[in-house]
């Protein structure tokens, strides 16, 4: 089952999150922020530096993929039209990260900053990884 880490004081990063919910009906993709301790474990197990707080990080199986690529991989997962985005994997890896880093560079300015991580839902928790 794929884990999605981003950070959880991140407006944009949090509505990342909603826009996945609604379009993952099966709940395929498990969530954690990066500040969590599952979070924390998870970076650490692979050997990902904790301090790695700009890019969504997205664990499958035995691989993860960040920036550009861990957000065009969850494209995959989803129900609606939004899964054939995932075409965008055309454009260059190098020229995808560029704008995505961009974007992440300046979320908080543009997006806003939330003093604390999303709390989910009783009925979406079981899709949230905590500790």
């Amino acid at each position: 089952m794929p884990i999605l880490l981003f950070d959880g004081h991140c407006n944009l990063c949090n509505a990342w999150v909603n826009f996945i919910i609604k379009r993952d009906p099966p709940g395929r993709i498990r969530f954690a922020s990066l500040q969590s301790p599952a979070g924390s474990r998870l970076l650490e197990d692979h050997k990902i530096d904790a301090n790695y707080l700009d890019s969504l990080v997205l664990f499958e199986e035995d691989k993860f993929s960040v920036s550009s690529s861990a957000a065009l991989r969850i494209l995959s997962y989803l129900d609606g039209w939004e899964r054939h985005l995932i075409s965008l994997r055309l454009f260059p890896r190098p020229l995808r990260d560029l704008v995505y880093r961009f974007v992440a560079k300046n979320r908080y300015r543009w997006f806003g900053r939330r003093e604390q991580c999303m709390v989910p839902t009783i009925e979406l928790s079981k899709r949230f990884l905590t500790d």
